[in-house]
């Protein structure tokens, strides 16, 4: 088998690793094109296990850019939100494991974790390697790695308690938040949200956003109609899309994408808004530069 023929049959699954790292569609990349590069200057012949080899380097790779990211984002300009994947990597081959791992609120939720807690817990929870295997990968211990899967689940229960994977009911809350910024009033968009409600927005410093979380809902009601008031009169248009196969709300004013939105809710209230604002990580996104289809909300 050829290099490039090895690395194809293996790309899918070491994108889905590198992403979920990473937390960027870009940085992912950019991993699979240095490991690539690895790879051709490697005698192939010489591998025992060629998917082990390009999934050890793959991850040390990933683990090495996420702790430069890690120093970034401290500097970051207010809060810092994973970026979407296009829909060119929506197909149902491109990435494995397409369960709750693959969503925004997962990947931020995995941002709780040090780079080595993250990288243990998604080779051993999500890719299924045995703690033997993904210490292997890790150049680490077998009892060493067991701990960091260990207290990687440990932080991520901190988290979960406000984290709900319910397609049908996020898909039936953006629809009710669309037809309130349509009509505005407090008390509507209120009843939107949870009492404890948080509102997360990443603008990058490149675009108007809450440079801190706000809580609670009059807060949050707050916000939005204020922004819904200052939009009346323009060419505003809400398109309801999936982004990381789950629903997201996408705002565009004119053919310009401003705003990619995800929540998340119990049955009835939205618990979490997650807002990306920021137009580096949103000109990245396939459907910017495609006009709204049929879903699109005016």
């Amino acid at each position: 088998m050829s290099d490039t023929d090895l690395f194809q049959r293996h790309r899918n699954r070491l994108f889905g690793l590198a992403y979920r790292m990473l937390g960027t569609p870009a940085d992912a990349e950019d991993v699979l094109h240095d490991a690539w590069l690895r790879l051709q200057a490697q005698d192939t012949a010489t591998l025992d296990d060629p998917e082990a080899w390009l999934v050890t380097v793959t991850t040390r790779l990933a683990l090495d850019r996420l702790r430069r990211a890690k120093a970034e984002r401290e500097r970051y300009a207010g809060p810092w939100l994973p970026e979407p994947l296009a829909p060119e990597h929506e197909r149902p081959d491109a990435v494995l494991e397409r369960d709750e791992s693959l969503t925004l609120s997962f990947l931020l939720l995995l941002e709780r974790l040090g780079p080595e807690e993250r990288a243990a817990f998604l080779l051993h929870d999500v890719f299924d390697y045995g703690h033997a295997d993904a210490a292997a990968i890790l150049g680490i211990g077998e009892d060493a790695c067991r701990q960091r899967v260990h207290r990687a689940k440990a932080r991520l229960r901190e988290g979960r308690p406000r984290f709900q994977v319910d397609a049908s009911a996020q898909r039936r809350l953006l629809q009710r938040f669309v037809e309130a910024m349509r009509a505005p009033g407090m008390d509507t968009l209120q009843a939107l949200f949870a009492e404890d409600a948080v509102h997360i927005s990443d603008g990058g410093g490149l675009a108007r956003a809450t440079l801190h979380p706000l809580h609670g809902a009059e807060r949050l009601a707050r916000l939005y109609l204020q922004l819904a008031r200052h939009g009346e009169g323009r060419d505003l248009r809400f398109e309801i899309a999936t982004l990381n196969g789950a629903p997201a709300l996408l705002l565009r004013e004119g053919e310009a994408l401003t705003t990619a939105m995800w929540i998340e809710c119990d049955d009835h209230r939205i618990t979490a808004i997650l807002a990306l604002r920021n137009p580096e990580k949103l000109a990245r996104l396939f459907a910017v530069t495609n006009p709204p289809g049929p879903s699109s909300l005016h």
